[in-house]
């Protein structure tokens, strides 16, 4: 059974709880940093680009967004270690994930390992931006993704090479801090898209680390290609199975906040590109995320059941606000939008027997693994 606190708006479960603290933030603090940076992997307040993130209980990670306005906070309790306050009083026990050196890395020429990939719970390890996005280079980035917006403002991010990825994942698992890795790259112009480069990377982990001594598994987004026939080389490398994100069901939303995939990829071949994997490697090998937050329920839900209903798996990633509006909004919905957009996901997750991607304790902002570890607490 899933934990529950009384909040001053009414009883909350840790689902909630996640859902909570990543749309409004959290209070944290220096003085929390300095308290706790030598026993936790925790950044500065002010690195805008850590991945930080706390543990809940039932095992639930969430991303820790420092906002001062926050009714939420990291504390600290009577026994000295973390807890979530909320307005100011202890709400439950919270864990930090164990210290690694990982981010004190960098691969044989020079690069920091922080730089190409991040550490997410207790075992996922992302690559989150390996090339850059042609899309948002040409203004045409998804409004939601703070990398598409950075790129918008001129910042530069590395690309690493295969084998420096090999490097990172062989550190990673010589020093027991991954389960999964994750594999991100912005999206090309090209009927192939992004499979030769993701082929490309997971072959140098394979040299360098062996992709059969990753504990988990290893799973790439990547824009669905034209020629759904350019995934084989993907698989061909060893991914575990695939993500191809629509992001919004609703058209309308899709063509104003992902303007690039809208115009250069479409819905259609999304679609053909995803069945192509379930008609060649069957069901669960293809995912397909939706931010959730930023369109009506009624289509989100018609969008992750027609998906379900085709073997593929659809993933629940909560819309993080950030400093652009998106489809108008610069809130997300209240809790009970969340509460019956998870209830749908479970139930398509049991209706379909789809398991979504992940062996560790669930990604930071993506909440389609926590749901489906506490199935039996939501569908009953």
């Amino acid at each position: 059974m899933l934990e529950q606190f009384q909040l001053d708006t009414g009883i909350v479960d840790t689902l909630d709880l996640k859902t909570l603290l990543i749309t409004w933030g959290i209070v944290y603090s220096e003085d929390i940093y300095n308290r706790f940076a030598r026993t936790g992997r925790i950044a500065p307040p002010a690195d805008c680009a850590a991945c930080n993130g706390i543990i809940l209980p039932d095992g639930v990670a969430v991303h820790l967004t420092a906002n001062s306005s926050s009714p939420f906070a990291v504390g600290v309790n009577e026994r000295g270690t973390p807890c979530l306050l909320h307005k100011g009083a202890r709400l439950t026990d919270i864990a930090i994930p164990e210290p690694s050196a990982f981010y004190e890395q960098k691969t044989a020429s020079g690069t920091p390992f922080g730089q190409c990939a991040v550490l997410q719970g207790n075992g996922i390890l992302s690559f989150y931006y390996l090339w850059p996005c042609q899309f948002a280079r040409n203004n045409e980035g998804c409004h939601f993704c703070l990398q598409a917006l950075g790129e918008m403002m001129g910042m530069t991010f590395p690309t690493p090479t295969p084998e420096e990825a090999g490097e990172i994942v062989a550190w990673a698992i010589a020093n027991n801090c991954v389960g999964d890795v994750q594999i991100t790259g912005g999206s090309r112009y090209s009927d192939t898209g992004e499979c030769a480069d993701v082929a490309a990377m997971i072959r140098g982990i394979d040299k360098i680390s062996g992709i059969v001594n990753i504990p988990g598994e290893i799973y790439p987004y990547l824009s669905a290609p034209k020629q759904p026939e350019a995934l084989d080389e993907v698989f061909d490398a060893g991914a575990d199975r695939v993500a191809m994100d629509l992001n919004v069901w609703d058209e309308r939303i899709h063509a104003e906040v992902c303007p690039g995939h809208a115009r250069h990829i479409g819905r259609p071949a999304q679609l053909r590109a995803l069945e192509y994997v379930v008609d060649k490697y069957g069901p669960n090998r293809a995912c397909s995320a939706f931010v959730v937050g930023i369109e009506p329920l009624e289509s989100l839900l018609a969008g992750a059941e027609y998906l379900g209903s085709k073997g593929i798996v659809p993933l629940m990633s909560l819309w993080l606000p950030g400093p652009r509006t998106v489809n108008g909004l610069d809130q997300a919905p209240g809790l009970d939008y969340y509460r019956r957009a998870r209830q749908g996901f479970a139930e398509i997750f049991s209706k379909y027997c789809l398991v979504p991607p992940g062996v560790t304790a669930g990604a930071h902002v993506c909440m389609c693994r926590d749901i489906y570890d506490h199935l039996d607490d939501i569908v009953r």
